[in-house]
C-alpha cells in the first residue's frame, strides 16, 4: 500500500518543464536575474496584480529582506505563535526580539485585540501570518499600525491563490511575503518572493539580495537571496497549471466536508475571503484524541501532521516570553489532513472513517 503524507509536491508535465530547460541550456544563464526568473516574476506581478516583487531564495529570507528593505534594524517584532518556526527565526536572525500575541479562536490569527497592549517604544513593526491561507484582521492591524507608527510585515506564505476583498491577500500590509516551498500549493522546489508598495523599497531589494552592490560599485549591506533559472523553470512550468491545481484541491476539501460533516472542529473563513484550499486543518477534542487518530492513521499508512506545534512562545531558546494560552490549546489539538493534487477519493474516505 502506497503511503499517503500530508503533502506532494505536484509534478507538471515532463516534456513542459523540459523544455525549459532547453532554453536555459541556449541562454547559457543560470542565476543572476536570469530571463526565465524575469519571466516568472512578471507572471506573478500579474498573477497578484501588484507593482513590486522580487522572487528569491526562499520564504525565510524573503522575511530577513523585507525587514532590511524597511529598515527595521534591532527592537520588537509583534507577532503569533501560531506558525512555523521561521516566521520567528527570522525575527532573531535580523537581531530583533519576537514579542507574542495570542491567536483568534475562530481562524487562529493573530488576534488584534491582543496586540496593542504589548506596544512599547522599542516595538518597529507588527508580522502577522494569514495561517492556513486565512485572513488576518487587515483592517484593525492596519489601524493600530497606522495608530503607532509602526510597519506590517505579512508572513503570507500559506496564501498563494487567496483573494480578500478583491485583492490577493499577499497584497496588504507595508510588505508581504510568500513562500514556494515544495509543498506549497504553488511551488518552485525551493523559493519565495517578497511585495513592497513603493519604488524606493523595491530599489532597496535589488541591492540587497545581490550582495549590496551593482558593478564594482557597493552601496549597502546585502545578502545573496537570487534565485536561479532551473528554479524558475519548475515555477513557471506549475504556474501553467495553477488552475487545475486549485481546483482539484477544492474538491478535495469539499469531499472532506462532507465526509466529515462537521463532525470535527474547523477553522472559519471569513465571508469576504476566496480561500485557497492551501491546507485541511482540523482540531481535535483533546490531545489525547488526536494522538489516538494519528495512531490508527499510521497503522492504514496515512500520516497527516501538526501544522503547528508547539506553540513558539515556548521555544528553549526563548525567554520570559508572553503566555498565549489559546495558541498554546490549540497548537496541542490542531493537524492538517493530506491535501495534494492526485490524492484518491478512497484515501480521503479511509482517512475520515478513522477520525470521526
Amino acid at each position: 500500500m502506497e503511503k499517503v503524507y500530508v503533502t506532494r509536491p505536484y509534478m507538471p508535465p515532463k516534456d513542459e518543464l523540459f523544455s525549459y530547460f532547453s532554453k536555459i541550456y541556449e541562454n547559457k544563464i543560470l542565476t543572476n536575474q536570469g530571463p526565465l526568473v524575469c519571466e516568472l516574476e512578471a507572471e506573478l506581478k500579474r498573477f497578484l496584480n501588484v507593482s513590486y516583487l522580487h522572487y528569491v531564495t526562499n520564504g525565510t529570507i524573503a522575511l530577513q529582506l523585507a525587514l532590511k528593505a524597511l529598515d527595521i534594524d534591532g527592537g520588537e517584532i509583534i507577532t503569533t505563535p501560531f506558525t512555523y518556526v521561521a516566521t520567528v527565526s527570522s525575527i532573531l536572525w535580523e537581531r530583533c526580539t519576537p514579542v507574542f500575541a495570542d491567536i483568534e479562536t475562530d481562524n487562529f490569527t493573530i488576534d488584534p485585540e491582543k496586540i496593542e497592549g504589548l506596544i512599547t517604544p522599542n516595538t518597529k513593526a507588527i508580522m502577522p501570518v494569514h495561517v492556513f491561507g486565512y485572513a488576518c484582521d487587515v483592517e484593525k492591524i492596519q489601524e493600530i499600525a497606522e495608530k503607532h507608527n509602526l510597519k506590517v510585515i505579512y508572513d503570507a506564505a500559506h496564501t498563494f491563490g487567496s483573494v480578500y476583498k478583491g485583492k490577493a491577500l499577499a497584497f496588504y500590509g507595508d510588505a508581504s511575503t510568500l513562500s514556494f516551498h515544495a509543498t506549497k500549493l504553488f511551488h518552485t522546489v525551493e523559493g519565495g518572493a517578497i511585495i513592497v508598495k513603493n519604488a524606493a523599497e523595491d530599489k532597496a531589494l535589488k541591492l540587497i539580495k545581490r550582495f549590496g552592490h551593482l558593478g564594482d560599485e557597493h552601496f549597502r549591506l546585502g545578502i545573496n537571496g537570487k534565485q536561479s533559472e532551473f528554479h524558475a523553470a519548475m515555477g513557471l512550468a506549475v504556474f501553467a497549471h495553477l488552475k487545475e491545481i486549485l481546483a482539484e484541491r477544492k474538491q478535495i476539501c469539499e469531499m472532506y466536508d462532507d465526509q466529515l460533516n462537521g463532525k470535527i472542529r474547523r477553522p472559519k473563513k471569513q465571508k469576504d475571503l476566496e480561500y485557497n484550499y492551501a491546507y485541511y486543518p482540523v482540531v481535535f477534542e483533546s490531545e489525547k484524541e488526536l494522538l489516538s487518530a494519528f495512531a490508527r492513521l499510521e497503522k492504514i499508512g496515512v500520516y497527516p501532521r501538526r501544522y503547528f506545534y508547539p506553540s513558539l512562545n515556548g521555544l528553549p531558546y526563548l525567554k520570559n516570553t508572553e503566555a498565549c494560552p489559546v495558541s498554546e490549546d490549540i497548537s496541542k489539538r490542531i493537524a492538517c489532513l493530506p491535501l495534494f493534487v492526485g490524492l484518491h477519493d478512497n484515501d480521503i474516505s479511509r482517512i475520515c472513517g478513522e477520525i470521526v
